[in-house]
């Protein structure tokens, strides 16, 4: 299948590439392009580019500060974006809680937050998973007792991402133990700053602070930082998690890599070193793939633009886009062979050995092993594709 882009389209692709060029900083830029990290400052200052133009936000609706797209706008914006190496902005606030705000909060925490979200004014992490409670979420212990107006918190959250730079923390917690499991579970907007509340951080294999430990000892939460019903926080959680079910191909972090991919294999043939034969032949059958995924990913989002109903292709899509990446950074890696061992730490001109792109492939590597886990594991996706589309 041929799918062109229409005129219009190609206009709004134009326009939204030649935003980046004059505003995306270039220093930022090369951070994300060699897989360095991004300072909280960074991203803040680069969101509040964003939402100066309209565009932090553009799965948001229009009343709420979202830029009115369908869904094929919104994969060009960020496939320019990604291809571009410009950073992607808190999955957390934009992604998760504010849409779960938008839709079950009230017009107070509407105007306390929704603002704030978008100009990067204020942060949140996410509070789901317990030491006992990870893929059994609804197992969780974190308490939350009713008295008065407030809700005495007690509990523990593990492997939260961001938690040291976040102002709110949005967490699951077990207000009724009395019926059955996800009945009994309230959402709450917790201020990081309340008494109680106490972040250690988890560090990964190469010293990086990636995760953190949430521990909370009677923390004083307003009801009115509820969202949605009480006992009824499970139903708040599905529809967060499920907010973007069409826009998991990955496509637009495909089409990074590969850019990384195709320079890491120009750079080395111009220094002369000799590389394994076949690797150029690999990347064109990655690019291939990747081709064919844009291709059908721009077809169910069409198809869903114009209405139609669509049913486990997602699943498809996030588990071919997820394979791609992971495929893609094995092959970048024996690209770059042993110019991944010396660097992994701070990206520096002057601490380099290798060129900028070598510096933090093993972290990119091992980062993106948990794509075909996060969202979803492939195992549930093949799941789903075998019930929904094959009959099994």
């Amino acid at each position: 299948m041929q799918y062109q882009l229409s005129e219009e389209q190609q206009a709004f692709q134009q326009e939204v590439e030649s935003f980046l060029a004059e505003h995306l900083p270039q220093d930022l830029a090369d951070k994300v392009r060699c897989g360095a990290g991004v300072s909280k400052q960074e991203l803040s200052a680069w969101t509040k580019t964003l939402n100066a133009k309209g565009w932090a936000a553009p799965n948001w609706p229009q009343e709420h500060g979202g830029t009115g797209w369908n869904l094929v706008q919104r994969h060009i914006f960020d496939v320019a974006c990604r291809q571009a190496h410009a950073p992607q902005l808190s999955g957390f606030g934009f992604n998760m809680v504010g849409p779960a705000i938008i839709k079950y909060g009230t017009v107070a925490q509407h105007d306390q937050f929704l603002p704030k979200i978008r100009n990067a004014d204020l942060w949140f992490c996410q509070g789901y998973s317990e030491p006992q409670a990870g893929s059994d979420l609804a197992s969780l212990g974190t308490r939350a007792v009713r008295n008065g107006d407030e809700y005495v918190v007690n509990g523990q959250k593990i492997w939260t991402s961001a938690a040291e730079d976040a102002d709110w923390i949005f967490a699951l917690v077990r207000t009724n133990a009395d019926v059955q499991q996800q009945k009994g579970i309230s959402f709450l907007l917790i201020d990081m700053a309340s008494p109680g509340v106490t972040v250690e951080p988890l560090y990964a294999f190469n010293g990086k602070r990636l995760w953190n430990q949430v521990f909370f000892e009677d923390v004083r939460v307003p009801v009115s930082q509820r969202l949605g019903e009480e006992d009824r926080g499970w139903t708040v959680a599905k529809s967060l998690l499920g907010d973007e079910r069409l826009l998991v191909s990955r496509v637009a972090e495909n089409k990074r890599v590969l850019k990384v991919v195709r320079q890491a294999l120009a750079s080395q043939a111009a220094s002369g070193l000799q590389l394994p034969s076949g690797l150029a032949a690999e990347a064109d059958a990655l690019e291939i793939r990747l081709q064919a995924l844009e291709m059908t990913s721009l077809r169910i989002l069409t198809e869903a633009d114009a209405g139609a109903q669509i049913g486990a292709e997602p699943s498809m899509l996030k588990l071919k886009g997820s394979e791609l990446v992971q495929d893609q950074d094995e092959l970048l890696f024996r690209i770059v062979d042993y110019l991944v061992l010396p660097q992994d730490t701070k990206h520096s001109e002057r601490s380099r050995v290798g060129p900028d792109y070598a510096e933090y492939v093993a972290s990119g590597r091992y980062h993106h092993r948990g794509y075909t886990i996060a969202g979803g594991s492939s195992e549930v996706q093949h799941n789903i594709i075998a019930k929904q589309v094959l009959g099994l």
